[in-house]
C-alpha cells in the first residue's frame, strides 16, 4: 500500500492571480477569432416533437417560483 502525503496548498492572492489570468487572457485574444453571429430563426412547434416529461418533474417546475421571486 502506498503511504500518500498531502499538503496543504499555498495561500492564494486573488488579486495577483486576478492580474495574472487577466494578462494571460489578453495576451490570448488575438488568437481566437469570434464566429460572426448567425441569426436563427424561430421553430414552429408543429416542428417540435418528441420530448416528454415526466409529469413528477413537470409538477415540481410548476411549484417553483421564477427567478428567486
Amino acid at each position: 500500500m502506498t503511504n500518500l502525503t498531502v499538503h496543504a496548498p499555498a495561500p492564494v492572492d486573488f488579486e495577483v492571480d486576478l492580474a495574472s489570468l487577466r494578462g494571460d487572457c489578453a495576451r490570448m485574444a488575438p488568437h481566437w477569432a469570434a464566429p460572426d453571429r448567425i441569426a436563427s430563426a424561430p421553430v414552429s412547434p408543429s416542428l417540435i416533437h418528441g420530448v416528454t416529461v415526466p409529469s413528477s418533474s413537470a409538477r415540481l417546475l410548476d411549484a417553483m417560483s421564477d427567478y428567486g421571486d
